[in-house]
């Protein structure tokens, strides 16, 4: 009987540990999102192979973009925070970009390639790029500024260039029936509204969205002009400078990896492999373990997935994503990928 009461005794107290720590996590988590805090990271090691050395791997997947995810992060939140765990550990050596991405939203790429810059600057250590099946248009803009670029001979590359579309639906209108009307304070407020007639639109209108596009473009081929630049620089005879020429590539059109290569866009071929490899040499160590910095999900998270509700969505696999594209917005996005 004194057994019994005993082991009742430490069985309450330890109901009462578990539930005081249940509202302790969900407590942290809420005083954790009111100050806004970061991207909460935990290292994983994908490949260990018994070194006090590490090699950083951060992944570029799918569409760049600026949209939040259902911990509240976006890509380039969460990039950054990835390559500043990497700068603060004295065992990372390199950071090695895994980019499989055809591309997206100018700013978003453009925040995450000055990230990769800044943080070669700071931390010294050297980012090496390993090219996927698809490292396109945006894909290629985050890579640029990278010290060393592995591609694949059948990596779909390049796609430099800036796109913008919307929708003129004033046709659609006339045949059902319907006529817009539009109160504007200036010539200009409705610009890239798709309910005018295409010869509505003034001719200044179609310059200045022009000269958009055009600014934005100088800037992707300054992008790559800097970073190969500083590539160039850094390994010196060891990698690929761009030809003379490059510029007459750099209208759109998508390149193979062995064609990027010929052309200097990237400094060697090969695969994931090839790129840990050269991530080694250019920090002179013979072993590493590969680490990936992984979102940490907590109980604030998993109760926050049933306060969303999906009932009344229908979706059909075809087995290929539709473009997620805003009218107006600027993208660096190949054409593979719209088509």
């Amino acid at each position: 009987m004194i057994f019994a009461l005993i082991l009742l005794v430490l069985l309450g107290v330890s109901a009462l540990m578990n539930v005081g720590q249940l509202f302790d996590s969900m407590f942290r988590f809420q005083t954790a999102h009111t100050r806004s805090a970061g991207p909460q990271l935990h290292e994983v090691v994908v490949e260990n192979n018994r070194s006090a050395s590490k090699i950083a791997v951060v992944p570029i997947d799918g569409i760049i973009t600026s949209m939040q995810d259902r911990a509240g992060f976006n890509m380039v939140e969460v990039v950054k925070a990835q390559l500043k765990k990497a700068e603060d550990d004295e065992d990372v050596e390199a950071v090695l970009l895994k980019v499989d991405s055809p591309g997206g939203e100018v700013l978003a790429s453009d925040e995450i390639s000055g990230a990769i810059r800044k943080f070669q600057e700071d931390s010294g250590k050297p980012v090496v790029v390993s090219m996927g099946s698809l490292a396109a248009s945006g894909g290629y803009y985050v890579s640029a500024p990278c010290q060393w670029i592995v591609a694949n001979e059948l990596t779909i590359t390049g796609s430099i260039g800036v796109i913008m579309s919307t929708w003129n639906y004033r046709g659609l209108m006339s045949k059902v029936g319907i006529r817009p009307f539009t109160y504007k304070s200036g010539k200009f407020k409705d610009m890239l509204s798709g309910s005018r007639e295409p010869e509505e639109i003034p001719a200044e209108e179609r310059e200045m969205l022009q000269a958009l596009i055009d600014q934005t473009y100088d800037r992707f081929k300054t992008v790559v002009t800097d970073g190969r630049k500083y590539a160039h620089d850094k390994n010196e005879d060891k990698g690929k400078a761009l030809v003379q020429n490059w510029k007459d590539y750099a209208d759109g059109r998508v390149l193979s990896g062995k064609v990027a290569h010929q052309l200097g866009f990237v400094d060697e071929l090969g695969n994931f492999d090839t790129a840990v490899n050269r991530a080694k040499e250019l920090t002179g160590i013979k072993r590493a373990n590969l680490v990936e910095y992984r979102l940490r999900v907590d109980i604030a998270d998993i109760l926050g997935l049933f306060g969303q509700s999906e009932s009344r969505v229908i979706k059909v696999d075809l087995g290929i994503e539709a473009p997620k594209l805003d009218a107006g917005r600027l993208y660096f996005l190949s054409p593979t990928y719209l088509h």
